[in-house]
């Protein structure tokens, strides 16, 4: 994040602005419903300003700029054609440490201007960072449709009721609950339709009839990596909990979609590292939710496929907590997808097993005939480490030692890599692929060199794994 974003208080507070033609005056109108003081150099002032000036709006300083303009003001606009003009504000409001606009020049500003959604008292603020003001405007056209007209309505009657709603429920999560609860309900229909005084009857009847809520969990799938592949119910919950539980796996992108002020606890399994053991994991599903929270549990791909999600629901409904299951996109379908190897194919692949090279410790045995089927594709899960038994055992049981592989690293990310080879050359290309990585056995495999689509599309064969060596 290139810049910090911050809204100011301009009420009563002196704004120098250089410039009183076309562009000054859009900066002027925006200045005066903030409530600024503004305080003009300018050589002439056009009708606007100064109708302005006779209505003591803003007060015109003269035709010539000096530095000692800056020294008792909040922050400096400069909105001239007169370039070394513009430059020469900035450089004075440097020298100060005043905060300075310049239109239509990047370089010469140390805060930028917003397109902005205004439903007063709500703002929305949207910025390129300087780079791209008209895509900023075009995203603020398109949210302007989604925010109704009426928001800043609630928002105002939210305001006069809030000390009362504080005084009434303990607790920041539960009045936040309360909050959310009631802009979801029969209160905004009736300030959208202009009933205040239904709609404020409304809230205070919520708030009478208020009871503490209960916690409830989450269990939601987080998707192989790539942050676009996450459902819609899978954001709605994260960005509505108080609490998250998340895994290793889950990347920087989908966690920075979780709500700022939640709390955030990481519980994630790494191979060979040091790991929060399940039943702690556990514990802390029931504890928080017992205390009123609404958690999440966040794991990469999907809760119900290797990630013990169903292990963590029985947890659950024996400690009588309500929970709900958001499904994912696990990691055998969106990294396969994204590497260009489909799992089935008429031609080479009638069925996909997923298998995962970790299971209880009880001495039984995976059923390796059904494992070297051929025509089938096999996926495998946290399997790195075990691929030189995993090819011994497949060879042993019948599949072909010259049946292609693939391994696939960061599955969905912009760094994802795609390894592929023989069986018998698994556990070499397993051994230099870096972790979390997938495995995938089967014809399909060849299919990467058609139809390859995500990155550059990077792929070692093994050959070229030994050659590197």
């Amino acid at each position: 994040m290139s810049h910090y974003p911050i809204f100011a208080d301009l009420r009563g507070r002196p704004v120098l602005l250089a410039g009183a033609g076309h562009i000054a005056e859009r900066k002027a109108e925006s200045l005066l419903q903030a409530g600024a003081e503004i305080r003009v150099v300018a050589d002439a002032l056009n009708p606007a300003f100064q109708t302005w000036l006779n209505q003591g709006k803003i007060t015109w300083l003269g035709t010539g700029f000096h530095d000692s303009y800056l020294d008792d003001v909040f922050l400096a606009v400069a909105a001239t054609d007169d370039h070394k003009l513009n430059r020469r504000v900035y450089e004075a409001a440097e020298a100060r440490g005043k905060l300075c606009n310049t239109v239509d020049n990047a370089e010469l500003c140390s805060f930028i201007v917003p397109a902005v959604i205004d439903r007063n008292p709500i703002k929305i603020a949207i910025s390129s960072g300087g780079t791209s003001p008209v895509l900023a405007r075009k995203w603020r056209q398109i949210i302007e449709t989604l925010v109704p007209l009426h928001t800043g309505k609630m928002a105002q009657t939210a305001g006069r009721w809030r000390n009362r709603v504080k005084a009434a429920i303990h607790g920041t999560e539960q009045r936040r609950r309360f909050w959310e609860n009631l802009f979801d309900s029969r209160f905004s229909t009736l300030t959208a339709q202009g009933s205040h005084k239904e709609a404020e009857a409304e809230l205070a009847a919520q708030l009478a009839g208020y009871r503490p809520s209960r916690g409830e969990v989450a269990l939601v799938g987080a998707g192989p990596g790539d942050a676009g592949l996450l459902t819609i119910h899978a954001l709605q919950a994260i960005q509505a909990a108080d609490v998250v539980l998340y895994d290793a796996l889950v990347s920087d992108e989908i966690m920075a979609a979780v709500r700022k002020d939640a709390e955030k606890i990481s519980v994630g399994k790494r191979a060979g590292a040091h790991h929060v053991q399940q039943e702690e994991t556990n514990r802390l599903l029931v504890r928080y939710a017992r205390e009123g929270r609404r958690v999440v549990r966040l794991k990469g791909g999907d809760p119900f496929v290797f990630g013990r999600g169903g292990e963590e629901a029985q947890v659950l409904r024996q400690a009588k907590i309500p929970y709900r299951i958001i499904p994912g996109v696990t990691a055998a379908l969106g990294a396969t997808a994204y590497a260009g190897i489909p799992l089935t194919h008429r031609d080479c692949a009638q069925s996909a097993l997923f298998v995962t090279g970790h299971s209880r410790h009880d001495g039984s045995e995976p059923d390796w005939h059904t494992l070297a089927l051929s025509r089938q594709t096999l996926v495998v899960y946290m399997g790195t480490l075990k691929a030189v038994e995993i090819t011994a055992q497949l060879i042993r049981h019948g599949r072909s030692e010259n049946t292609p592989v693939a391994v696939i690293s960061n599955g969905t990310l912009p760094n994802q890599t795609v390894r592929t080879g023989r069986l018998k050359d698994l556990p070499d290309i397993a051994e230099k692929a870096p972790r979390p990585a997938l495995m995938v056995i089967g014809e399909v495999a060849t299919l990467r060199d058609e139809l390859a689509w995500f990155g550059g599309h990077q792929v070692e064969t093994a050959a070229e794994l030994a050659e590197a060596v």
